[in-house]
């Protein structure tokens, strides 16, 4: 089963939908013993930084995310939040990644809405993908780049567009968004 944690973030049922076309079952929850028993586990995300991590303090989902074993993905603001810092609301995120997350510098192109490519690509999650490919971005805060970056994106500059660490995946595009590209690396999660 996989488990698409419920944080009264949007897009949660989007997700849902696009891991039910792929075969599996999926259930949205925020409740601890299902998410440690998930095969996997999805953070998914619209929504404001700061809100989003006093509700996983407030139900102790901060500490069993980092506890998680089985593969992990977060999704845009689901990225964000595995990342040590984000600049929304000065707000002390989860610290999987050891990235911080930015606003993009004021211009008339914030936020960066569309699709885009990329400039890189490393790791399982982009199995059968080319940097030429296309996914859908919606963010107004970026990751920077670190080591644990698997793919980079130029959108007013160069950022994050995935990470990756031990068991934890996160893309800051919506792949349940992003048509066959995104499905691809979606059915490349789901099968680690």
């Amino acid at each position: 089963m996989i488990a698409i944690l419920k944080y009264n973030a949007g897009n949660s049922t989007s997700v849902e939908n696009a891991v039910k076309r792929l075969g599996y079952q999926a259930m949205i929850t925020d409740d601890i013993a299902l998410l440690q028993s998930a095969d996997k586990v999805i953070l998914p995300g619209v929504g404001e930084a700061g809100s989003a991590m006093n509700y996983l303090k407030q139900k102790g989902l901060d500490e069993l995310i980092k506890s998680l074993m089985q593969p992990v993905l977060g999704i845009c603001l689901g990225m964000q939040l595995l990342c040590r810092f984000s600049e929304e609301g000065d707000t002390k995120t989860l610290g999987i990644f050891n990235n911080k997350v930015m606003k993009f510098p004021p211009k008339d192109l914030v936020p960066h809405t569309g699709w885009n490519n990329f400039i890189s690509l490393k790791g399982k999650l982009f199995e059968g993908v080319q940097p030429q490919n296309n996914c859908y971005f919606v963010h107004s805060y970026y990751a920077d780049i670190s080591e644990e970056t698997t793919a980079i994106t130029d959108y007013i500059l160069p950022f994050s567009a995935a990470l990756q660490k031990d068991n934890f995946y996160a893309t800051q595009f919506h792949p349940e968004k992003s048509a066959q590209t995104g499905f691809q690396i979606l059915k490349n999660f789901l099968s680690l």
